[in-house]
């Protein structure tokens, strides 16, 4: 596990000891936009990168496609003016060249381009020794190893001065997000890199404008190292994602009503407490794995039934049963009846499993499938 590294973000995280922030037009419309933009939250005192997209890879042709390389003299005011770093997406080698040659700070990788490692691989070999800062945004599906990937992919180039976005991921399910967050995959590419710092992008996650507090607000309680947050001076006339920006002064009502709360205490009697309650649950725990162990051992012998028997593995009658009672038993408890529902389809699925292996006699070769964001 490599150690944190002394990089353009971990400075800044050291320095502020506060999460970063990074804010911005979703798209760079004119000077004048970006430079009202600019100069609105260079009065908060607060956003640490300056962020505007120039190339914008919209899903189908005819939409605004960003205002390209024309739009890279107007960053370099901000940064001359407001003194604020700034930070753009970049899709192809091109665009990396563009940046440098502009002195933009830092470059991001969109979720459009890390799905595919042709096209981070050749942004890798564009920015191996440049020395600029990259963020990675997760890919568009919701899949850990293309994330890591990119992120190994950079690392592999010698770029050690990253950070992960984590702007959701599509779904066909129905959701109040514009992509789901599954809190499950960026926490997951945490324990992985735990030394590359994970930004949130609620514009993107949310999708509107009153989503943004509480998903902030998750991502903080979560220990994320910063918040990207898409600002316009008219949200509502923006050429893009009007629905998800806010204005400068909104955004800094937001970072007002943020909790920002500590990772732990030095309290004595908090940590006694902590511990105690840790021992309990490990306590806990283990009565869990003994009661899976238990129950998977009753699933064996009901296979031997079967297979002396010659009856089919699924009975979805049963099965049916078993989903319904569970989850009531559940709400009769207090414990969260789809948490209930989806540990469920887990065992389920390992009971099939098993009894798979005794009546062919043989190993299952199949893992546990992936089920989807509703984990």
């Amino acid at each position: 596990m490599p150690a944190a590294a002394n990089t353009f973000f971990t400075r800044l995280l050291a320095q502020k000891g506060q999460p970063i922030l990074i804010a911005g037009p979703c798209s760079a419309e004119t000077e004048e936009q970006v430079m009202a933009t600019a100069r609105g939250l260079q009065a908060l005192g607060k956003i640490d990168l300056f962020r505007a997209g120039i190339w914008k890879p919209r899903t189908r042709p005819g939409s605004f496609e960003g205002m390209g390389g024309v739009a890279l003299p107007w960053l370099q005011r901000v940064k001359a003016e407001t003194g604020i770093p700034t930070a753009i997406e970049v899709a192809t080698p091109r665009h990396v060249e563009e940046a440098l040659a502009h002195g933009i700070d830092v470059l991001w990788i969109g979720a459009r381009t890390t799905v595919n490692p042709f096209a981070v691989q050749e942004l890798a070999d564009a920015l191996a020794g440049t020395g600029v800062p990259v963020m990675v945004k997760n890919p568009v599906n919701p899949d850990v190893a293309l994330w890591a990937g990119a992120l190994e992919r950079l690392e592999r180039a010698g770029i050690r001065d990253l950070a992960a976005i984590h702007r959701g991921f599509s779904t066909f399910a129905p959701s109040r997000y514009r992509n789901a967050p599954t809190w499950v995959l960026p926490i997951e590419l945490k324990t992985r890199f735990p030394h590359i710092p994970l930004i949130c992008d609620p514009s993107h996650i949310g999708g509107r404008r009153d989503l943004l507090l509480p998903i902030a607000q998750k991502a903080l309680d979560l220990d994320y190292d910063g918040l990207i947050i898409e600002t316009h001076p008219d949200p509502d006339h923006a050429l893009s994602d009007a629905e998800q920006q806010v204005t400068p002064e909104r955004l800094g009502e937001i970072l007002h009503e943020l909790k920002y709360r500590y990772r732990s205490s030095n309290n004595a009697d908090y940590l006694n407490k902590a511990e105690d309650l840790r021992h309990k649950m490990d306590v806990a725990d283990r009565e869990i794995v003994e009661a899976l162990a238990r129950r998977m051992a009753l699933v064996e012998e009901l296979a031997e039934y079967k297979k002396e028997n010659d009856v089919k593995i699924l009975q979805i009658d049963r099965w049916q049963e078993i989903f319904s009672t569970r989850q009531e038993w559940a709400r009769k408890l207090n414990v969260n009846e789809k948490f209930v529902a989806e540990l469920y389809k887990l065992i389920h699925i390992e009971s099939i499993r098993k009894q798979t292996e005794v009546l062919n006699g043989r190993p299952q070769v199949d893992g546990v499938p992936h089920l989807g964001p509703g984990l």
